[in-house]
């Protein structure tokens, strides 16, 4: 037996590279961080007699999975460090057994359209990050020469909008401007995404809605101020100009309108190189339930009608699930906080404004729970967590080759949780800089135990939570 072991974990429920359900396991871990052996069966300390025993984890029932990979996270530094940052950011994300996070181009100031921003940002990180940290670069007017470059500095994709952002400093582009970008990106491995609202001329500016129907407090005056039919618009347009640059890998983000599924169904099917992610607060929240002034659900696209939020779990009268089929490829946060003032919670809820209010839904900590507390009632199982949350992630931002997976030579990214476990979320647990969340208050299954880096313990439940220094 290999004395080169820095860490052991043996449970009942070890979800493996390949395995549909849990199943009785050791996993040994060398002291690269690395996963050198999978054993099929628990072993006991006595058979490691050689290691400490805090080099020794034996986890009873609780599951082990690979942790989270969340692909879409903003952390906003630097220029807006007060909304988020990255040791607030990152340490929230290990308190989540979320292992990867890859940071979107804004809402940082800069923004990550250049080089030398990419630079500014890497440079801001250094020394904060408890989890593993990849970044996107950004599309915006007049940066296509940026795109190659910032491709050789190591970004994992594209990001642009075809609507407004909310921040002055990245811009959205129209369609010929997209077009310039595809022709950029063919022949590169990178993948182009956006965020799918468009307004026809003919439709009035979201800014300037001016119905009188409903007072700003309530959050059906938002909603009704982006229907689904700007993210139909988007996507039509979208999968269009994808069909001719059928070398670019193209990708829609946080997914909330459930009517644009079968067209997304359809260019898969055509064979576009063509991926979908939704976010938890999607498959969790209805804009039914959202209580008058609660600026902490308003997010773009809106969290949309209980029938809607069906729909993206079971499409039409169907059987078929839309994650469960592929047509959803995966599912991440969009952690996208802001100061109080900026949700206009130092504002008693009757005067507050959707309209003018940030916006963007802090998940980050608890997006396995949350997701989980769902699909369980679906009859979902942890093989599919695994797909939604971490094998499929990892293949689009390009770690699959070394995370993503519980499997030999992988690094030794783990979350270990309860999954019959409830708790409630509030204030005193949150990590994230801005404790403002949709979520709080409500129970929520899944208590995430332990998270492991490359086989570091980051957090520990019983051990404080965040432990250590960051190794991200």
């Amino acid at each position: 037996m290999s004395r080169n072991l820095k860490l052991v974990i043996t449970s009942s429920r070890i979800l493996a590279s390949g395995s549909t359900d849990p199943s009785p396991g050791t996993i040994e871990i060398d002291n690269n961080g690395s996963i050198i052996s999978i054993l099929p069966n628990k072993t006991s300390y006595e058979s490691y007699g050689f290691l400490e025993r805090t080099q020794f984890y034996d986890v009873g029932d609780d599951v082990v999975m690979p942790g989270v990979i969340d692909a879409h996270v903003h952390l906003n530094e630097p220029g807006r460090t007060d909304w988020e940052g990255f040791e607030t950011g990152t340490k929230a994300a290990a308190a989540g057994g979320v292992t990867t996070v890859i940071d979107m181009p804004l809402n940082s100031i800069p923004p990550t359209t250049t080089v030398n921003n990419l630079k500014q940002k890497i440079v801001s990180s250094k020394g904060k990050c408890w989890v593993d940290v990849g970044f996107y670069g950004g599309v915006i007017p007049g940066n296509k020469d940026d795109l190659i470059p910032l491709i050789e500095a190591g970004v994992k994709g594209f990001k642009c909008f075809l609507i407004e952002s909310g921040v002055e400093e990245f811009p959205c582009v129209n369609e010929q401007q997209v077009r310039d970008a595809y022709e950029r990106l063919q022949g590169q491995k990178i993948f182009f995404m956006f965020h799918a609202e468009m307004e026809l001329e003919d439709q009035k500016s979201c800014e300037i809605l001016d119905d009188q129907t409903y007072p700003s407090y309530i959050y059906k005056k938002f909603l009704d101020s982006r229907p689904k039919s700007l993210e139909y618009n988007a996507i039509s347009l979208v999968i269009k100009v994808a069909r001719e640059f059928p070398t670019v890998r193209t990708h829609i983000v946080h997914l909330s309108a459930a009517n644009a599924i079968n067209i997304i169904r359809k260019a898969k099917s055509d064979g576009i190189p063509l991926t979908v992610e939704t976010c938890f607060h999607y498959l969790c929240l209805n804009s039914e339930e959202v209580p008058l002034g609660r600026t902490d659900f308003k997010c773009c696209p809106p969290i949309r009608e209980e029938s809607n939020r069906e729909e993206l779990w079971k499409v039409n009268t169907t059987v078929k699930i839309a994650l469960l089929d592929g047509t959803i490829d995966y599912v991440v946060s969009d952690h996208s906080p802001c100061t109080a003032d900026l949700k206009q919670f130092d504002k008693e809820a009757k005067d507050r404004d959707f309209l003018k209010a940030w916006g963007g839904v802090s998940t980050l900590q608890f997006g396995l729970p949350v997701l989980w507390t769902e699909a369980r009632k679906r009859g979902c199982s942890y093989h599919h967590l695994t797909t939604w949350l971490s094998k499929n992630t990892s293949k689009q931002v390009g770690l699959d080759s070394k995370k993503g997976e519980i499997k030999i030579g992988y690094d030794a990214d783990i979350v270990i949780w309860s999954p019959e476990e409830k708790f409630k979320i509030s204030a005193d647990i949150i990590q994230f800089k801005n404790k403002i969340t949709p979520y709080a208050g409500k129970d929520f299954y899944g208590v995430v135990k332990k998270t492991i880096i490359r086989g570091n313990i980051v957090y520990d439940i019983d051990n404080g939570g965040v432990i250590g220094t960051p190794i991200g």
